[in-house]
């Protein structure tokens, strides 16, 4: 079982709104009334266009909307799964066999290395940053307040083909930081990946935050 500490946010959650352009989030009214903002997808989206364009060319459209459907329809299962059985769901584990089977080797991490949760699949924004986004999990990963992040893949991951993971929880510590005085440093990345050792990688936000100022003004220039 799970140990819980909730974490009051000041809002119970943010409206948002998916569109051929990317999503945006609309944050809580204030003395200025309510902002809008990108999704920091959408922002990291700007990043691997280019790759993504050429990787559709080469497969095809209708190949490429397939992988993609298959790819994203198995990762929201997977994430589903692990935020059923992190609340301790007795139910966690009903799931087409294939989307256990990916789950499973990621659950002794999360068993032997998550000791307390804050909260998961959460609302975040930057009033600072002008950004916002959902973070899947928040909580006390090998003894330090972190940023918790579940992906999938079809193969092992090397560092480099990752670093938007860690953009990415840069931004969700620096708009939980924002909204709860409470600092995190530490990112962590679960990956489950097919027929091999799910992967963890851990980072330190500081390191990214630079990265993040850079896709940001990236995003706003094009």
């Amino acid at each position: 079982m799970f140990k819980h500490e909730p974490i009051d946010l000041g809002y119970a959650d943010l409206v948002s709104c998916t569109k051929d352009t990317g999503r945006t989030y609309t944050t809580p009214p204030n003395e200025h009334g309510r902002n809008t903002y990108p999704s920091i997808t959408t922002i990291l989206g700007v990043q691997s266009k280019e790759a993504i364009t050429a990787w559709k060319k080469r497969v095809g459209e209708d190949v490429a909307r397939q992988i993609g459907y298959r790819a994203s329809t198995r990762g929201t299962a997977v994430h589903e799964m692990a935020e059923k059985y992190v609340n301790n769901d007795p139910m966690w584990g009903v799931a087409m066999p294939n989307i256990l089977a990916d789950f499973m080797p990621i659950k002794p991490i999360l068993d032997e290395r998550l000791s307390l949760v804050y909260g998961q699949e959460l609302a975040l924004y930057s009033d600072h940053l002008k950004l916002a986004g959902r973070v899947d999990c928040v909580g006390v990963f090998d003894g330090k307040i972190s940023i918790i992040d579940y992906k999938t893949s079809k193969k092992t991951k090397k560092f480099e083909w990752v670093k938007n993971y860690f953009i990415q929880e840069t931004f969700y510590a620096i708009a939980w930081e924002e909204r709860t005085g409470i600092p995190i440093k530490q990112l962590v990345t679960i990956i489950a990946v097919d027929d091999a050792e799910p992967q963890v990688f851990i980072e330190d936000r500081d390191n990214w935050d630079k990265e993040l100022e850079r896709c940001i003004k990236e995003f706003h220039e094009q």
